[in-house]
């Protein structure tokens, strides 16, 4: 097939955080949100001198799944990767570490690597991470957002362990050649040069109990995650930043929109009406958030929920737990059903379903949408959202 670009967006495959205050976001998102950890990277070994990050807290960079996949999510200590990374750079306002893009094939993503410098992108990296075993090039959107073309993320198996520590041997720093050894060869050398195939990481559900009844599963929670994004982002040039995400990525314009006064855009990678939306900067001080975080909002997909009820009573347990953290709602479209928990500010959602384009590639029509808006009661039978919305007169954390 003929296309525009040497590489096909699949999906948004992961995406994730700079956090300032990482114990309260670890706990968020493995306890609240249910997100698994595959891995942990300890980047304060690579501080030259351990005082000087002494007061940024967890130096840990945590990789989790919601699935098979190694990574869906990733949190970093924003104040420890400033000081140790030297090969990228994170704009004034930059929160969002990573918006991974997954594509076909190994070939797309050095092909798709070498399209990018040649139409004057500044290549971050190229090469293939370790923990997670996926091919990689990074490079970064006009407001300093780091973009990725990824292939090959490592698997994580019914015992829930990640790859041994041992088989990392297979990371590369640099664009790989073509062709590469495939996966089950790498698994046999390292079978016999006797690793321990089994000792990878398998960390468990952070939450023990099970008392929701989740499409017919008992879950600690009453909903489960099982896809992440869409993302929204404040950007400083909308025409600058929707150009690139056309052109550079090839993601397709659902719909543009008015919010507050503001023009929006909406853009998918694939039939769902939106996987990243992008908004003004000014919006931001619109909205009363934060001034020093370009991310306004990342949301997961979740399964059938047990009831909205027992949802909002739980997103409003969550926030209570934290005595920094609040819930309340963002929304810049009608097309989802959703439910946002906020951390300090960006928000975090949560969303049962999403509209999708149809073969005309057009969006639904305004005039045959319907919408219903409620804040901390329930839901209607006849509505098409739900938002909670609980007030905490705790500072909000930084997040």
């Amino acid at each position: 097939m003929l296309l525009e670009r040497p590489f096909k967006i699949r999906r948004l495959g992961h995406y994730g955080l700079n956090a300032m205050r990482m114990e309260e976001c670890l706990r968020f998102y493995t306890e609240d949100l249910g997100f698994r950890i595959s891995d942990r990277l300890d980047f304060g070994a690579r501080a030259e001198r351990k005082e000087d990050i002494a007061g940024f807290g967890d130096a840990g960079g945590y990789f989790m799944r919601h699935g098979s996949d190694h990574h869906s999510f990733v949190l970093f200590n924003k104040r420890v990767r400033e000081h140790l990374d030297k090969l990228r750079r994170f704009a004034p306002g930059v929160t969002m570490n990573q918006i991974s893009w997954q594509v076909g094939s190994l070939e797309e993503v050095v092909r798709g690597g070498e399209w990018q410098a040649s139409q004057g992108m500044e290549i971050q990296r190229s090469g293939r991470d370790m923990p997670g075993s996926n091919w990689h090039t990074y490079f970064y959107d006009p407001d300093g957002h780091t973009n990725e073309l990824y292939y090959g993320m490592e698997q994580i198996g019914w015992d829930g362990k990640s790859k041994p520590f041992s088989m990392h041997d297979r990371g590369f720093h640099q664009k790989p050649q073509l062709p590469q050894i495939p996966e089950d060869e790498e698994v046999r050398s390292s079978a016999q040069r006797g690793d321990d195939l089994v000792s990878g990481s398998a960390l468990r559900d952070a939450l023990s109990g099970a008392e929701y009844d989740v499409e017919g599963i008992m879950l600690p929670r009453p909903f489960k995650i099982i896809k992440c994004g869409p993302i929204s982002l404040f950007v400083r040039d909308l025409d600058a930043a929707t150009r690139f995400y056309t052109h550079q990525l090839g993601l397709r314009v659902s719909e543009e929109t008015v919010w507050r006064g503001h023009r929006c855009v909406f853009l998918r990678a694939n039939t769902e009406h939106h996987t990243i939306v992008l908004c003004p900067i000014e919006l931001r001080e619109t909205l009363g958030l934060r001034d020093d975080s370009s991310t306004l909002a990342a949301a997961s997909k979740s399964a059938r929920t047990a009831s909205c009820a027992k949802r909002a009573s739980f997103s409003r347990a969550a926030a209570r737990s934290s005595s920094n953290s609040r819930a309340s709602c963002i929304r810049a479209s009608t097309t989802h059903f959703t439910c946002s928990i906020r951390t300090g500010k960006p928000c975090r959602s949560i969303f049962r379903w999403s509209r999708s384009a149809g073969t005309d590639r057009r969006a639904r029509p305004r005039s045959v949408r319907t919408c219903a808006r409620m804040r901390g009661r329930r839901r209607s039978r006849n509505s098409r959202t739900f938002t909670v919305e609980s007030r905490s007169s705790a500072r909000s954390a930084k997040a």
